[in-house]
């Protein structure tokens, strides 16, 4: 025990010494790998707080963001949306997630990037979701797996096959990827009355570009079992192939959210055809959609129902 000068309380220099390798060990920031804000002092546990106002990843609050939100994962795509809409002001943008509010025929709504896979779109869903958002629309790209599926075209998501990773994290392999019945009526709706072409059927998700979705990777490399993959899935009836829509419709489900899913096809798998086409056409029927689910939600709080059906006119 060292002797304390007068007023002070003695200390023990062991201890002394403990603390502050506890303190040099604490004040190491990381990203998302678990450590804090670069600069802060990590908590144990609790290395950021994902209930505090402010989102960690997105930079947004429950002031910036509708109940309804798009979902596309590329950041210049919140462009090609917002350009469609009434108004629209940019609220946030972080990393690969741009976050911007407005309104589309005097419906409020809200577009974030996602970025690419089902990690950084688990990310967005999960920060929305804290920010009071209940309504999520990804709005993407893929690559149709049928032959009558034109490139330009788009396919709505009915159900997903969870060949990503992400969704495992949450829930068994066995609980299904499911679109909202309501989201899927509202994205046919929209479509319909846009006089877009539009399949609607399942997506297989993947969480990878080239190996995962059966192409080969670098210098020729084939992963086992890519060779026949696109095959099984066409033989299963599967529409298409994209990397997020079944982490977005599994969390929506374990939450009590409602999620789907729209794609333009750029690419055909069968026929060999590719081009870079449909993305305005699927903005507009996704921000459509929102605007009848706001329509649908007033036909039920007017009818006293919890679930919008046929006879629940939108006209």
């Amino acid at each position: 025990m060292t002797t304390p000068a007068d007023g002070d309380k003695p200390v023990d220099a062991e201890a002394e010494a403990e603390a502050a390798v506890s303190d040099e060990d604490s004040s190491v920031a990381g990203d998302s790998d678990g450590g804090g804000p670069s600069g802060s002092r990590a908590v144990p546990g609790d290395s950021e707080d994902p209930n505090a106002d402010r989102q960690y990843h997105l930079e947004v609050t429950s002031d910036d963001v509708a109940d309804s939100v798009l979902l596309p994962g590329n950041p210049e795509r919140i462009e090609t949306i917002t350009g469609l809409w009434d108004s629209a002001t940019t609220v946030a943008s972080h990393r690969e997630y741009r976050t911007a509010t407005g309104r589309y025929d005097g419906t409020p709504i809200s577009a974030t990037s996602t970025g690419i896979g089902g990690p950084s779109a688990a990310i967005a869903l999960e920060e929305l979701a804290r920010a009071g958002s209940e309504t999520f629309i990804r709005v993407g790209s893929c690559g149709a797996i049928q032959p009558e599926i034109a490139v330009g075209d788009l396919v709505i998501t009915a159900g997903a096959v969870r060949q990503e990773g992400t969704s495992e994290e949450y829930i068994y392999k066995d609980y299904p990827a499911v679109a909202d019945h309501e989201v899927v009526s509202a994205l046919i709706a929209a479509a319909e009355r846009l006089g877009y072409d539009y399949h609607v059927g399942l997506t297989m998700s993947a969480d990878s570009f080239y190996a995962g979705q059966g192409r080969p990777g670098f210098d020729g490399y084939e992963a086992p079992g890519s060779d026949d993959l696109v095959e099984t899935l066409r033989n299963a009836n599967v529409k298409n192939i994209e990397m997020e829509a079944a982490t977005i419709l599994t969390l929506a489900s374990l939450y009590d959210l409602r999620a789907g899913a729209i794609c333009a096809v750029y690419a055909n798998r069968q026929t060999g055809e590719f081009r870079t086409e449909g993305d305005t056409r699927a903005a507009e029927t996704a921000s459509l959609a929102v605007d009848l689910l706001a329509r649908m939600d007033q036909r039920k709080r007017e009818s006293g129902v919890s679930q919008w059906h046929a006879r629940l006119s939108l006209d």
